[in-house]
């Protein structure tokens, strides 16, 4: 299974591997905004901390929908 995805990243064209690096990419900085927003206390954010969490999760869970997109979409 894995050959087959490594096999499918390998006949995109330049185009679609940009695009795939770029949907990580964001994933990846939604991920790390969401546990920053949470875990960072030094984050000039005047929210309070109920908000902080709450936005934080979701922005990773935004950012989990994202992945699970960008995972369906490699795999046509």
């Amino acid at each position: 299974m894995l050959k087959e995805k490594l096999n499918n990243i390998q006949k995109k064209s330049l185009k679609g591997r940009f695009l795939l690096v770029l949907g990580i990419l964001f994933f990846l900085i939604y991920l790390v905004l969401g546990l920053m927003i949470m875990f960072w206390k030094k984050l000039p954010l005047n929210m309070e901390p109920m908000y902080r969490y709450a936005f934080g999760i979701l922005l990773i869970l935004y950012s989990g929908v994202r992945f699970l997109r960008l995972i369906n979409s490699n795999t046509e």
